[in-house]
């Protein structure tokens, strides 16, 4: 696994050994990336169920001038301060070691984040409590781009129901992007 574009390209980031968290691998990051290039510079992004930073770390290489980070997994947050102190992004960076409720709770009222990437356990429902959260959050906006990472086969009707517009659902062999904003009456 390793950077694909930006001021840290190339570099190799470490991930953690066994099943605990499911690294997106650099086809699917590359993808999702080129799809957010226009969005990424300058931007606020928050990387949830943070895994070995891979993502936040891609957005911060890329441009984002700020990543926050939440994990609960112990080997998986030092896993991610290493990787941010290797590509030398630690400076524009926090870490929780938190789930990522608490993350968000710690978090609230400070400057929205226009980039607030998902991708939790699959089958636990956490996706549901923390887009339930947010539609209350001082951390969304109408501007905000929520990508959500779930299994292919997961339904997600519910989240039109709970408040939100899915503009755009990317699809791989095993696994799906999609993207999420508020919906115009919620704003």
């Amino acid at each position: 696994m390793r950077v694909i574009a930006g001021t840290a390209r190339s570099m190799p980031l470490k991930c953690i050994e066994g099943l605990d968290t499911r690294p997106t691998t650099d086809r699917i990051k590359e993808t999702l990336f080129n799809m957010l290039q226009p969005e990424i510079p300058g931007c606020r992004f928050l990387d949830l169920f943070g895994g070995s930073g891979a993502i936040g770390i891609e957005a911060l290489s890329r441009g984002a001038d700020y990543a926050a980070f939440a994990e609960n997994n112990r080997k998986a947050y030092d896993c991610i301060g290493d990787n941010l102190a290797f590509t030398k992004l630690a400076d524009r960076a926090r870490v929780f070691f938190m789930d990522a409720l608490g993350a968000l709770r710690v978090l609230e009222g400070e400057e929205p984040f226009d980039i607030i990437f998902l991708d939790p356990p699959y089958g636990k429902g956490l996706e549901r409590e923390v887009l339930g959260y947010l539609l209350d959050s001082s951390l969304l906006t109408e501007d905000t781009t929520i990508i959500l990472e779930a299994a292919l086969n997961e339904e997600t009707d519910w989240i039109e129901n709970l408040g939100y517009h899915i503009r755009k659902v990317k699809k791989y062999k095993t696994n799906k992007h999609l993207f999420i904003e508020m919906d115009e009456e919620d704003e």
